[in-house]
Parts: C-alpha cells; structure tokens; sequence
C-alpha cells in the first residue's frame, strides 16, 4: 500500500520531469563551443547534439543541446546542462559518473544516493531498462564530449546498451 506522502512525492517528482521537458533549460548551442557529442538512442528515437565551452582552467562555461526526444531524455539534458554549467569538469565528471551509477547499479547505496541530490528524481526509471537508456542517453554524450577535447564529431549511441 502506498502512503499519501509518497503519492505526493511522486506526482512532485513528475512534475518537474515535465517541466522541464516543456521547458528545457540551456535548449541552444553555445557561441565558441570547444567540446561536442551527438547521443542518439535509435530504439525510440532520442538525438541530441550536446555542447560544452571549456576554459582553460577546465571551468564549463557554457553548456547547451539541441535535438528531440521523449520527455525523460529532454528532462535529463536539461537538468544535466543545469547542474553542470559553471562548474568545473571534474566535478561534472563526477555528478556524471554518480548518476549513471545510480540508474544502472543495484543496489544503490545511500552515498550515491546523496551524491545525485534532486536527480533522485528519475528513480522511478530504473525500473524500465528502456527508459534508463533515454535518462542516461546526455550523461554518455557528456562523457564523450569531455573524453577527446579536439574532436568535433563525437557519437555516442545507446543501441546494445544494457541496464
């Protein structure tokens, strides 16, 4: 039986996956890109271009993507591009290597839990290995966009990719 709290919870949750399909942040491409990946999840249709302006310090100063795809993927990025923007690369590879762990592994210790802080908001993904595949799609195109800074035409797919 679910609590009343939870029910709450999970509509909030809902809600704000939502808001920010309706609304994705950072949906632009960034002047003086130095970092690029295209995600692209041929299964349901997901393709976004992500890219990410670097200083020479390693600061993300600017983060944008385009393309289409469901809302879980839309919501992703936007929340993605949010989170990182203004901060440095390591603390990006960070944030991006928590999530993917949180949505992937089992079990899921409190530690990750805490390290993804109001990304716990795509919990209820996990258990559809479809969809996982549509909340991480971004954070592959982050860790290829980050893995080979000289390269404009990076490609990350999530074909064969498991839970």
């Amino acid at each position: 039986m679910t609590g009343m709290g939870e029910v709450k919870l999970n509509d909030l949750y809902q809600e704000v996956i939502l808001d920010h399909n309706r609304r994705p942040r950072n949906f632009r491409k960034p002047e003086g890109a130095t970092h690029y990946s295209h995600g692209r999840n041929p299964l349901c249709g997901d393709d976004y271009h992500l890219y990410l302006k670097v200083d020479g310090s390693g600061k993300i100063e600017s983060v944008g993507f385009e393309g289409s795809g469901c809302a879980i993927s839309k919501s992703s990025a936007s929340m993605m591009t949010s989170f990182i923007e203004g901060k440095p690369v390591k603390d990006a590879e960070a944030l991006k290597n928590q999530f993917l762990r949180f949505l992937t592994r089992d079990p899921v210790s409190e530690d990750t839990r805490a390290a993804v802080g109001r990304l716990k908001i795509f919990e209820g993904v996990r258990q559809f290995p479809v969809r996982v595949k549509c909340a991480t799609l971004i954070w592959h195109a982050l860790e290829d966009a980050l893995a080979d800074a000289g390269r404009k035409k990076g490609q990350v797919s999530t074909e064969g990719e498991g839970k």
